[in-house]
């Protein structure tokens, strides 16, 4: 089967978006049977200039238990294949440039939008320079609106 994904690379945040986009690549990787999935996100270390080590200590902690926590999901519905990545860097490059090489990814699933308004507003999302320099497929997933 030449159309099957068999590394797929989800991004996530903690944001409702990303959160969505994790879902999505359960799926994703169930309907893909024998695929790895890999749970990355990154710590901005832009955004800790200037900060004392603690608040970066802090934002480990958290990632920690962000990508731990959807790792043990993950292998609740049933995938075995399932790593948890934590990176330092600009999660615009990060996610391509680095992590995607490193697993061979041949799908990177992000949401559309992330925790980072003011840094979207002026240098553009995430997701966006993603879809310009992955040499990989895409998804970009929308969080369904909210009846």
């Amino acid at each position: 089967m030449g159309n099957q994904y068999r590394n797929i690379l989800v991004a996530v945040d903690g944001s409702k978006e990303a959160e969505y986009a994790f879902r999505k690549s359960i799926d994703l990787a169930k309907s893909n049977k024998g695929s790895k999935l890999t749970i990355v996100n990154v710590i901005n270390t832009n955004s800790y200039k200037g900060f004392d080590r603690s608040m970066l200590d802090r934002a480990q902690q958290l990632a920690e238990e962000l990508v731990n926590d959807y790792k043990a999901e993950a292998k609740s519905k049933g995938l075995s294949d399932v790593t948890a990545v934590i990176e330092y860097g600009s999660p615009k490059t990060m996610i391509t440039n680095e992590v995607a090489d490193f697993i061979d990814a041949d799908l990177i699933v992000c949401g559309a939008t992330g925790l980072n308004a003011v840094e979207r507003f002026i240098t553009g999302s995430v997701s966006g320079a993603i879809v310009r320099s992955a040499k990989c497929d895409v998804l970009v997933t929308r969080e369904p609106e909210q009846l």
